[in-house]
């Protein structure tokens, strides 16, 4: 097993950094059947990403290696006094660095930076089958509040 990187930065990512972004999401059970490493859809999608002021795709990056990845996103609403809403999606790291906290400062990251933006409130969605994961966002203090639901509009 590699040493785990604790000299990691967390950054905006760029367009390079695509391939490695995809490469974690695509490293698990889930993400493997629907995740299509080098479809040139992800760079289609990362200008879309980029170009909105309300996205914010983040890579932890430690040696010039990106090590994780996840997606903070800003929506602004009418409710709760018109409050804008942090989630967080597809909190990612690579399999040779976890067990070592990144993932959680990860998500300290993506709280903290959304508090300063003004958010009231940070929330995320993990899949059901996810129990470790469940439990990791527990422990961040995340409450499981609420009963998700979605509606596939195509396959993957």
């Amino acid at each position: 097993m590699n040493e785990l990187v604790t000299n990691e930065q967390i950054r905006r990512a760029v367009a390079e950094d695509v391939p490695a972004i995809v490469a974690m999401l695509a490293d698990d059970p889930l993400g493997a059947k629907r995740e299509r490493p080098g479809d040139p859809a992800y760079a289609e999608a990362f200008k879309e990403i980029d170009a909105d002021p309300r996205q914010y795709l983040a890579v932890a990056v430690a040696d010039d290696e990106v090590v994780g990845t996840l997606q903070l996103t800003f929506i602004p609403g009418l409710s709760r006094l018109g409050a804008t809403r942090a989630l967080i999606e597809a909190v990612r790291v690579r399999p040779d660095q976890r067990g070592g906290g990144l993932g959680g400062r990860l998500v300290q990251w993506a709280i903290d930076t959304a508090r300063e933006r003004g958010a009231a409130m940070v929330q995320l969605t993990t899949d059901a089958s996810r129990k470790d994961a469940h439990r990791f966002y527990e422990r961040l203090g995340f409450v499981a509040s609420h009963v998700g639901m979605k509606l596939p509009l195509r396959q993957p």
